[in-house]
């Protein structure tokens, strides 16, 4: 499993290279250097790769090839960052340290930090419609990520998510509303992107929507239990800083055994979706199970 994340990472930092502009190019391409060195400085320092990752696999699963998902890979990955980064400023989350270095308005300053997340943003749509093929896959694929990404997903997601913070009520169903758009969503999108790059049926478009639900809220478990357990030099940001913020998270709620038994159940329904692929989504399969054990 080791060798396979390795690998996918390779290819999609190669990917995430090649389309994103650097400051050597800025007279060329018109864009400044100081906003392609932050925008760089974001994208290229480390990170899992777990949302491009998703979508060079489930092209894998429905029988197509990395090369083609390749873009709509590099694309999610900068949708990510941008979020990232925007995220990390005061007036969010306001934190210092991501993938273990200063945070991008830290390491320029809160204006950068800002345009950097709106340049990392709207290159990936531009990365889909350029490098994407045919023209029918990529409109399909902008579709599926300006939806993931926006006010109905990730962007809502992390409006209730503050909307939360500090306020009592919270449950499970609210909890898991939230997350399914600010985390899973994006997460969803990965998968299906991967897959219409691949010429996926319906059956395996609805399979991988099933697996993306689970591993999506799994995935969210486990940060959670991350923050509040995790070794911060392997995590490469702050610990603890959720409940400092009066967050909603599974811990808070169901407490840290049942969290963990929650996960597993997620894990075990992401991996019985996947029957359908055989052995084309056994790396699928292999990282549900991983997300279980990360400790990053």
């Amino acid at each position: 499993m080791a060798a396979s994340l390795d690998d996918a990472r390779r290819r999609v930092d190669e990917g995430l290279a090649r389309y994103t502009p650097s400051p050597e190019d800025a007279e060329r391409t018109g864009c400044p250097a100081r906003l392609a060195e932050a925008m760089r400085y974001s994208l290229l320092g480390g990170g899992k790769r777990l949302r491009p990752i998703l979508t060079l696999w489930a092209a894998e699963a429905c029988g197509g090839s990395f090369e083609a998902a390749l873009p709509a890979a590099a694309a999610l990955e900068m949708v990510h960052t941008y979020s990232l980064v925007h995220d990390d400023l005061p007036a969010m989350d306001d934190d210092d340290l991501r993938r273990g270095r200063p945070t991008c308005h830290k390491q320029f300053d809160e204006a950068t930090a800002v345009l950097a997340g709106d340049g990392l943003l709207t290159l990936a749509f531009e990365t889909v419609a350029r490098h994407v093929r045919p023209a029918e896959t990529a409109a399909a694929c902008v579709l599926a990520l300006a939806e993931a990404s926006g006010p109905e997903g990730m962007v809502g997601g992390q409006m209730a998510d503050l909307e939360a913070e500090g306020r009592p009520g919270g449950t499970l169903a609210l909890l898991e509303a939230i997350h399914r758009r600010k985390t899973g969503a994006l997460l969803r999108a990965a998968l299906k992107m991967g897959a219409l790059t691949a010429g996926a049926s319906p059956a395996e478009h609805a399979a991988l929507d099933i697996y993306g639900r689970a591993v999506g809220l799994a995935f969210q478990i486990v940060d959670d239990l991350l923050d509040v357990g995790g070794d911060e030099a392997k995590l490469g940001k702050r610990v603890g800083k959720d409940s400092e913020l009066g967050k909603w998270t599974y811990p808070g709620l169901l407490g840290v055994e049942q969290s963990r038994a929650r996960a597993r159940e997620l894990a075990a329904e992401a991996v019985a979706a996947l029957a359908m692929f055989g052995p084309r989504g056994d790396r699928l399969q292999a990282l549900a199970l991983d997300l279980l054990e990360r400790d990053r």
